[in-house]
C-alpha cells in the first residue's frame, strides 16, 4: 500500500540544536506555519560531510581500454572515486524545509505539471507518481522499465544518456529565484519563502571532520555529558559553537562572473528546487524535440535520457547543449553515452557508439542501476560488487570484534551471531518484518530505555528480486544465484566456532 510522506520526522542524528521528538510535533507545526516567524527565523549552520563511492570503471589508458579503480585525467592517473558532498540541517531547520517542500511548494509544482501530461511524464525524480494500479508509487525500477519498453517498441533507435556537470553546486540563484516565484504564482518571493531562499543560497556550514576533536574521533565524554542533560547536540548552545575554535565556512562557490552559485545537496527541499530550476529546460525539450521530432525524453535529476533515430543525434546534442547553457549549466561530455539498438539474428541487440563513431557490439545502456542489452536486463555490475563488498566487510568487521572479545576474556572459541548477517545478505532477509528495538534517553539525568518495534523493509535481494519481476527479467535472479555460496565461503575464511561445527555436521 502507498503512503504519503510525512513532513515531520524525528531525525536521529546529532547536530547543533536538539532533536525534536514526536511529542512536540504540535509545537513545531505551530511555529513553522506562522509565516511571520519563518520570515524572521535564523537558520543554523549546516554540517558538511563527504560520501566517497569507490568505482571500478572502464577507462582509457593511452589508447588501451581496461577496467580500473583509476583513470587518466589531464595526462595524470587519478582515482575513479566519486565524492558526493552532503550538507544536512539542524532538526528545526529541517522541519521548516520539509514542511515548505511537501505542504506548500510541491502541490503547486504538481498542479503546474498536470497541465501538460507529456511534461509530467518526463520528470521522474523526487516525485510521488502513482503506478497504473494506483496501489503504490513508482520507483527507479518503473522509470527504467518505461525507457527499456520504449526502446523495445521502437527497435531501431539510439539512446542518448547525458549527465549535467556538478548539478546542485552549479545552480544559478537568479534563475532559481524566478522559477520558485513562478511556481507560487508571484513575480517575487514572499518574505517567508525569501528567507528560505537566503538560507539555501547563502548558507554556512561546519565540516563534520572538524567536530572530531579527539584524534580524529568525537569527544564521547562530552557528548555523553550533554546527553545526560537531555541534549543530543555537539554543543550546549549555538553561542558555544561560535565561541569555539571550530571554523564556520560560508558558501563561496562562484561562477565566471564572480556570482555566488549552488545550493546544498541533502536538505529536504533541495531536490524539489532542482526540479523547479529545470522546469523551463524540460518544457523546451518537450516543445522542440518531443512534439516536433517524436523524441522520447526523460530526466531523472541530472540524468537525461533521450531516445531518437540515428540521424537525429547531432540535432539533439546541439539543442541540449545550447539549451542547458541558457540555464547556466553544462553537460558532462565525458559521461555522455550513445547506445544503438537494432535487430541482429532475430533479437534486439545493443551497440555502443564511441566518440570516433565506431560501434562496439553488446555494450549495454546503463540507466538507473541497470544494464540493458536489448535482449536482456541485468543489475549494474558495480552495484552487485558493492553488495558483495559490503557482505565481506561486515563479516571481517565482526571477526575483528570477536577476536578482541576472545583476547579480553581469554576465550578459546567465540561464535558469530549469524542471524543479522543472513538477514542483511541472504534470501532469508528478503521479506519485510517487525524487529525488536530500543531507544535510551535521559530525563533529569536519569536514563530511560524505551522498547519498541521497527520495521525491517527487506534487504538488497528483496529489491533485486522485485526488479526481476517488474522488468520481466529472470536473468537478474540468475545474477544472484550464488550469493548464499559466497556468503558461506566468506564465513569459512574466519575462525568462528559455530560456523565450523555447522559445516562439519
Amino acid at each position: 500500500m502507498k503512503s504519503q510522506k510525512d513532513w515531520f520526522k524525528d531525525r536521529g542524528y546529532t547536530h547543533f540544536t536538539n532533536r525534536t521528538p514526536m511529542s512536540i510535533r504540535k509545537k513545531i507545526k505551530c511555529y513553522i506555519t506562522n509565516k511571520k516567524k519563518v520570515g524572521q527565523h535564523s537558520f543554523s549552520p549546516l554540517i558538511f560531510k563527504e560520501i566517497k563511492q569507490r568505482r571500478y570503471k572502464l577507462s582509457d589508458f593511452n589508447g588501451i581500454e581496461k577496467r580500473s579503480h583509476k583513470k587518466v585525467k589531464n595526462g595524470k592517473i587519478v582515482s575513479n572515486t566519486k565524492i558526493r558532498e552532503i550538507l544536512y540541517a539542524t532538526h528545526l531547520d529541517a522541519h521548516i524545509y520539509s514542511y515548505y517542500s511537501q505542504q506548500i511548494i510541491t502541490p503547486k509544482y504538481e498542479d503546474y505539471l498536470k497541465q501538460n501530461k507529456l511534461l509530467s511524464k518526463s520528470i521522474t525524480a523526487y516525485r510521488q507518481i502513482e503506478t497504473d494500479d494506483k496501489l503504490k508509487f513508482k520507483n527507479n525500477v518503473h522509470f527504467a522499465k518505461d525507457v527499456f519498453d520504449e526502446i523495445k517498441q521502437r527497435e531501431k533507435c539510439v539512446a542518448l544518456v547525458l549527465d549535467i556537470e556538478n548539478f546542485f553546486p552549479s545552480l544559478n540563484h537568479k534563475i532559481l529565484k524566478l522559477a520558485w516565484a513562478k511556481i507560487l504564482g508571484y513575480k517575487t518571493l514572499p518574505k517567508d519563502h525569501f528567507n528560505l531562499f537566503k538560507a539555501i543560497t547563502r548558507f554556512s556550514y561546519v565540516k563534520l571532520k572538524d567536530l572530531k576533536t579527539k584524534n580524529g574521533h568525537f569527544d564521547e565524554k562530552e557528548l555523553a555529558k550533554l546527553k545526560k542533560e537531555g541534549k543530543h547536540t555537539f554543543f550546549s548552545s549555538i553561542k558555544e559553537l561560535i565561541d569555539s575554535d571550530i571554523i564556520i565556512h560560508k558558501n563561496q562557490k562562484l561562477n565566471k562572473e564572480k556570482q555566488l552559485i549552488g545550493i546544498p545537496q541533502g536538505l529536504p527541499i533541495s531536490a524539489l528546487l532542482a526540479n523547479i530550476y529545470m522546469l523551463a529546460f524540460d518544457e523546451s525539450v518537450i516543445k522542440e524535440l518531443t512534439l516536433k521530432h517524436d523524441v522520447f525524453y526523460r530526466r531523472y535529476s541530472d540524468d537525461i535520457v533521450i531516445i531518437c533515430n540515428e540521424n537525429q543525434i547531432q540535432l539533439i546534442e546541439d539543442f541540449i547543449k545550447s539549451e542547458i547553457k541558457k540555464h547556466k549549466l553544462k553537460v558532462s561530455l565525458e559521461k555522455t553515452e550513445k547506445t544503438l539498438f537494432k535487430i541482429n539474428k532475430g533479437r534486439l541487440q545493443s551497440y555502443r557508439i564511441d566518440k570516433d563513431d565506431s560501434i562496439k557490439e553488446n555494450i549495454p545502456l546503463n540507466y538507473l542501476g541497470f544494464e540493458f542489452y536489448g535482449y536482456q536486463t541485468l543489475i549494474k555490475s558495480k552495484n552487485l560488487a558493492k553488495f558483495y563488498r559490503g557482505m565481506k566487510q561486515t563479516v571481517k568487521r565482526k571477526h575483528k570484534r570477536i577476536e578482541t572479545v576472545k583476547e579480553k576474556y581469554l576465550l578459546d572459541e567465540a561464535p558469530i551471531f549469524k542471524r543479522k548477517i543472513y538477514r542483511l545478505f541472504s534470501f532469508k532477509g528478503e521479506k519485510s518484518r517487525m524487529l525488536p528495538a530500543k531507544r535510551t534517553s535521559f530525563l533529569g539525568g536519569r536514563a530511560k530505555t524505551e522498547y519498541f518495534e521497527r520495521k525491517f523493509r527487506g534487504n538488497y535481494l528483496r529489491y533485486a528480486y522485485r526488479a526481476s519481476d517488474d522488468l520481466d527479467a529472470p536473468e537478474i535472479k540468475r545474477q544472484l544465484r550464488n550469493h548464499w555460496k559466497i556468503l558461506q565461503q566468506t564465513l569459512r575464511k574466519y575462525d568462528f566456532s559455530n560456523v565450523k561445527k555447522e559445516l562439519e555436521s
